[in-house]
């Protein structure tokens, strides 16, 4: 059961620290809930498949805002990503949430079936609609691997996802 909103000192910590503590957390919109089970970190430093990789731009200045904030955008003109703010302010570490159990695989599955879109980029994941609830800890290995779907920095492994019964039956 979850137990409640994740503070945003949760999400102030290494980028990779925080993907991990994701893993189980559960995303909540609209009234509909699901746990996490797959993210990928994208890193504030030497990591050219991160869209901060260019430096501060209008599209990334969220990321370079308060922790804790929701970082979405659109891929190939139809696909809403999730992404979660990491690190102190001014270091633009993300998260993106690739799966959510009862969503289906994929961040644009996850998207469409939690209602995220544009409008909720920026938004206050400690405060909004949007938010992730602490749940605890999850039972069942992290699998570390390459993240999926990009061509630069793919080498390097900020995949992560949490090996339960219920996934392993998906798979």
């Amino acid at each position: 059961m979850p137990s409640g909103v994740l503070s945003r000192e949760f999400y102030a910590r290494p980028t990779v620290e925080v993907a991990r503590g994701l893993l189980g957390k559960v995303l909540e919109h609209d009234g509909r809930r699901g746990r996490i089970l797959e993210v990928e970190a994208y890193l504030p430093h030497a990591d050219l498949a991160a869209h901060a990789a260019r430096g501060l731009t209008p599209r990334t200045r969220v990321l370079y805002g308060p922790p804790g904030h929701a970082y979405v955008f659109l891929v190939y003109g139809m696909h809403h990503c999730l992404n979660v703010v990491a690190e102190p302010e001014a270091t633009p570490g993300c998260v993106l949430i690739r799966a959510v159990e009862g969503a289906g695989d994929g961040p644009g599955k996850l998207t469409r079936a939690f209602g995220v879109d544009l409008r909720h980029n920026g938004c206050d994941l400690t405060r909004g609609p949007l938010k992730i609830l602490d749940a605890p800890a999850p039972i069942g290995a992290i699998e570390v691997t390459p993240r999926i779907g990009i061509t630069a920095s793919r080498d390097l492994p900020l995949r992560f996802v949490l090996l339960t019964e219920n996934v392993r039956k998906c798979q």
